[in-house]
């Protein structure tokens, strides 16, 4: 195995991801292992870990998984080495924008989520220190 291959366990342990949650990814075409060992084990890449990141990064904001396949064949088409007419780099770019605008609304909402929990955690710990009732 060469030295810039993974296994799916070390990719795993770098992504946070269970070896189940990568399986799923590459049956459903998210992430496709670069090689395969003489053994038939996954092998992965820099850059499969690094789509696994983004994949990851955006679970938690609601994407569903049509989604992120959009975007990663967004991003994909843009790093390609082949050169893109004008109309379709401004396309792709105009695709990963409203992904960027939906993940900060996404954030702010989650902010504001976190900020009526933290609230709500205050007013159960204020009702605590306040004693027994006479």
């Amino acid at each position: 195995m060469s030295s810039e291959h993974m296994q799916i366990g070390e990719v795993a342990a770098r992504t946070e991801l269970s070896l189940r949650t990568i399986r799923h990814y590459e049956e459903t075409g998210l992430v496709i292992p670069s090689a395969r060992s003489q053994g038939g084990f996954r092998l992965y890449t820099e850059a499969d870990v690094a789509r696994l990141m983004v994949i990851r990064r955006m679970k938690p904001l609601g994407f569903t998984l049509d989604e992120m396949r959009d975007l990663l064949e967004a991003t994909d088409r843009l790093d390609s080495a082949d050169p893109l007419p004008s109309e379709e780099h401004a396309e792709l770019l105009g695709r990963i924008r409203r992904f960027e605008e939906a993940a900060q609304q996404r954030v702010a909402d989650l902010r504001t989520q976190l900020a009526r929990a933290e609230e709500f955690a205050a007013a159960l710990a204020e009702r605590l220190s306040q004693g027994p009732a006479s």
